[in-house]
């Protein structure tokens, strides 16, 4: 099934969306980071502007794409998991959520959730589903937990566990908006053997750069960066069992011989997985 078969609506909301190309927009720095080629001249410099201060922000961006494989491909193929909700997910790139867990799961669900107008344009023209699949898009904001939970109902069975991917997007929602209430509320709304895999910008790897780095990306970016400690990483995870390595730097999720210990060291980023194993929080 193609993303936005019978839904109309959601279709002409996409085709009336405009966005700003002067103005730097985080997926496509995010995608120039990543060597991919949808990006305009503001995010270019936006980006370079940050990688002056903190160099890694490339590897960041590529080890945060191969964590997002490795922690869809463990959930589909290692815990049975046929349901995902990727929200935040981005720009399009090789090997999407749906990708990967189709490889395993041939029957999975996948609903992407974006606020982006690029990112729902790229979408719609490549995020389709294997025949026995599917594979849906909903137009929403994270903060808006409820308008991502009623579109994604359309796809997913919520009476069935389901993956909450979070990779990336939490660091541009800022302490005054709670997004600690919003990551309970969404996983309120799973059933026991769900899953949240995260990944999240922090500010205690390489804390003396991060200020320069974060005023930088802010002054330029249409999304503002909040970076967060370990410490308040983990109470996104609270009533859940954190699996696997746990939470832990970004440059850690893997094996030593995996990854370069040494450029990844210095890597500004959290991951981590966890299970629901009881009911609401």
């Amino acid at each position: 099934m193609s993303l936005y078969q019978d839904h109309g609506a959601s279709r002409a909301a996409a085709d009336r969306l405009v966005f700003d190309t002067n103005v730097a927009n985080p997926a496509r720095i995010w995608d120039y980071w990543l060597g991919g080629k949808d990006h305009f001249q503001a995010d270019r410099e936006a980006a370079e502007k940050v990688i002056e201060v903190m160099p890694s922000m490339p590897l960041l961006a590529r080890l945060a794409r191969r964590q997002l494989i490795d922690s869809v491909r463990l959930l589909a193929g290692t815990y049975g998991i046929r349901q995902f909700l990727d929200i935040g997910s981005g720009l399009p790139s090789a090997d999407n959520t749906h990708e990967i867990a189709q490889r395993t799961r041939p029957q999975a669900r996948i609903v992407y959730v974006d606020n982006d107008p690029v990112v729902i344009a790229h979408a719609r023209a490549l995020l389709t589903s294997g025949p026995e699949g599917t594979t849906d898009y909903v137009q929403a904001d994270l903060r808006d937990a409820a308008t991502v939970l009623t579109g994604a109902a359309r796809t997913l069975d919520f009476r069935q566990p389901v993956a909450v991917l979070l990779m990336g997007v939490l660091h541009f929602i800022p302490d005054e908006e709670d997004p600690y209430a919003i990551v309970a509320r969404l996983m309120d709304a799973t059933v026991p053997g769900s899953y949240l895999a995260i990944g999240h910008g922090a500010s205690d790897i390489q804390a003396d750069a991060v200020p320069e780095m974060t005023r930088r990306y802010n002054e330029r970016s249409s999304a503002r960066l909040t970076l967060r400690s370990r410490e308040q990483v983990a109470r996104f995870f609270d009533g859940l069992e954190l699996i696997g390595l746990g939470l832990v730097p970004l440059s850690q999720w893997w094996p030593a011989d995996e990854v370069d210990a040494g450029a990844a060291s210095g890597v500004i980023g959290h991951s981590g997985m966890a299970r629901k194993n009881a009911g609401p929080r």
